[in-house]
């Protein structure tokens, strides 16, 4: 299984876990109670209902220790499962096995965890209208892993980085003087996109005749919402975030805003109950 992201160089990822979690010690406990030549067959299952993620990168961590393992991988990534489901069954050196477990189970834990509370959102706005985005929140150097997993979900990647949009929000509208001022500066640089953190009715005309491109409508409420939309009229995307919950995203949906962007995706989504059990194959 063949896995790639922009910005993201896996096998690097895989050394630098390994080389935290090994140190200059090695597995000591496997390599004092497993005899060398001990083969382990068993299956990694989720004990919670969940969508899926990682699971290409946990084949990764077991290849990494033991070229000629056997894996069978039963599920895809994206795809949303009930508990109890066997994802995907190996057969390999025991001790290179027992090494990767945790790696492997932590990744795919962590991405599924994001995927499923990524699903739910995105469930909770179907037919809305409104598309679900992800944010920069996320555990530094994890960024392209974690979006990748939103977008296994079923949301829409937001910036990747700071390279990619300008977005401008409270503190550089308060070291430039002013929304307009602000923006005007982003257009004399030449930047193509420009997204707008407005919080604020009076800030949307300064903003978007000054050249924003896009709208970030935060912390307001569904009525006040709803007028900004109104007030926009189309000119450009319009998108509500801060605060959002699964509770309060449906009604913020209804709105008419074109995106909702919601930091805890990344930043506050449970890690999934995946265990790796040894099995008779």
């Amino acid at each position: 299984m063949s896995f790639s992201l922009d910005r993201f160089d896996l096998d690097a990822f895989i050394r630098s876990t390994f080389a935290e979690d090994l140190a200059e010690g090695g597995d000591i406990t496997s390599a004092a109670v497993i005899p060398e030549t001990a083969r382990f067959s068993g299956v990694m299952d989720s004990r919670d209902a969940i969508t899926v993620a990682g699971l290409p990168i946990a084949e990764a961590f077991f290849r990494a220790l033991d070229p000629d393992v056997e894996i069978e991988t039963l599920v895809a990534d994206g795809d949303s499962v009930p508990a109890g489901t066997d994802l995907m069954k190996l057969t390999g050196r025991a001790r290179a096995m027992l090494t990767a477990e945790r790696s492997a189970l932590n990744t795919v834990q962590h991405l599924s965890g994001i995927a499923t509370m990524t699903r739910h959102y995105v469930d909770e706005i179907a037919g809305t209208g409104a598309t679900l985005r992800d944010t920069r929140k996320t555990i530094p150097g994890l960024r392209a892993l974690e979006k990748y997993a939103t977008r296994m979900g079923g949301a829409q990647n937001h910036r990747m980085g700071l390279w990619d949009a300008a977005m401008i929000k409270d503190n550089h509208v308060a070291v430039a003087g002013s929304v307009g001022e602000a923006v005007r500066r982003a257009v004399d640089a030449g930047i193509a996109e420009i997204i707008v953190e407005v919080d604020r009715p009076d800030e949307i005309e300064p903003a978007l005749e000054a050249g924003a491109t896009h709208l970030l409508l935060d912390n307001m409420p569904p009525e006040m919402l709803r007028r900004a939309v109104k007030q926009i009229g189309g000119r450009v995307p319009t998108e509500a975030s801060g605060g959002v919950t699964l509770d309060s995203i449906q009604e913020i949906a209804k709105t008419g805003v074109d995106f909702i962007s919601v930091g805890r995706l990344t930043q506050s989504a449970p890690a999934a109950d995946i265990g790796l059990d040894f099995a008779e194959i």
